[in-house]
């Protein structure tokens, strides 16, 4: 079983539940070290004093927070840990909110909320199956390795899951990050268009369906390269489409939608039908062979 990286208690009015705080992803990487171009000499990071040029022991350093003017103020790690919040050990839930309410912007990472102790286990139960009943999720903050997060507690499957949040003023405004954006669409026929291909290409949401070919595609290049195999990159980059080639674009990707659906749902029911008619003619073969049960008349 995993260790938690995080305990405490999950409040909310004057219910309390023990619970250990799980890391519930992993992401696909393949780590690289850097040499210096043409030799094998691995290039390696100190804490140089840039006005001397010694390095500097790790212990030996303090943080300075840039005021501007060239001015820094010195904070000592000591009067950090005594200003951290909530050193209670507290997941306090100030409110519940609709789940759907929640835009997927605000979040950040996502762990696992376990039981701490079997004991509690009914009040953790508890919990997740009234979130889950009332499509609700519980905000709350609570303090990790001497950071304040905003979290929101939900429910999945069996299993409570903690996302931590940005804060609200940590989201940019788009309107000042990327200038003017394009107004509502007034292209009628375009925009139907769109809304069809859309509807076209809509399936199943299928986690396992999809791949980090990228990664799989670095793990080929390095043992390409290792076995000594030339490289070739062949992929082109895709073209902006025209305004004025955009509706037979649609159209056409419409059609090619539609047609792979009709496929895709064809070999879906081949199989489906072929166990049918051997299931059938299973039957029909049983039939056969069973005796007649009436008898002679005398």
């Amino acid at each position: 079983m995993a260790r938690s990286i995080w305990s405490g208690y999950i409040n909310f009015g004057l219910v309390s539940v023990p619970v250990g705080l799980y890391s519930a992803t992993q992401e696909h990487e393949v780590d690289f070290h850097q040499f210096q171009e043409g030799t094998s000499d691995r290039i390696r990071y100190k804490r140089v004093n840039e006005r001397t040029g010694r390095e500097v022991d790790y212990d030996k350093i303090v943080k300075g927070h840039d005021v501007g003017g060239g001015e820094h103020v010195i904070v000592e790690r000591e009067e950090l840990e005594d200003i951290a919040p909530g050193k209670s050990r507290s997941l306090e839930i100030s409110t519940f909110v609709d789940l759907d309410e929640i835009d997927p912007i605000y979040f950040q990472k996502s762990y696992y909320l376990g039981p701490s102790d079997k004991e509690n286990k009914s009040s953790y139960a508890l919990l997740r199956d009234a979130l889950k009943k009332t499509n609700r999720a519980g905000i709350a903050k609570f303090v990790m390795r001497g950071k304040e997060y905003l979290a929101t507690i939900r429910a999945q499957g069996k299993v409570l899951v903690l996302e931590t949040m940005y804060f609200g003023d940590e989201i940019r405004d788009p309107a000042k990050e990327l200038g003017d954006l394009p107004a509502k669409s007034t292209a009628g026929k375009q925009l139907t268009m769109a809304a069809d291909l859309i509807e076209a290409m809509s399936g199943e949401w299928k986690p396992s369906a999809y791949k980090d070919t990228y990664t799989e595609r670095v793990q080929k290049l390095v043992a390409d390269k290792r076995k000594g195999k030339e490289v070739v990159f062949n992929e082109e980059e895709p073209e902006a489409t025209s305004s004025t080639d955009l509706v037979s674009a649609l159209r056409a990707s419409v059609e090619d939608a539609r047609s792979r659906r009709t496929s895709g749902a064809a070999k879906k029911a081949a199989p489906k039908k072929k166990a049918a008619a051997k299931k059938a003619g299973a039957r029909r073969k049983s039939t056969a062979k069973k005796p007649s049960s009436r008898r002679k008349a005398a």
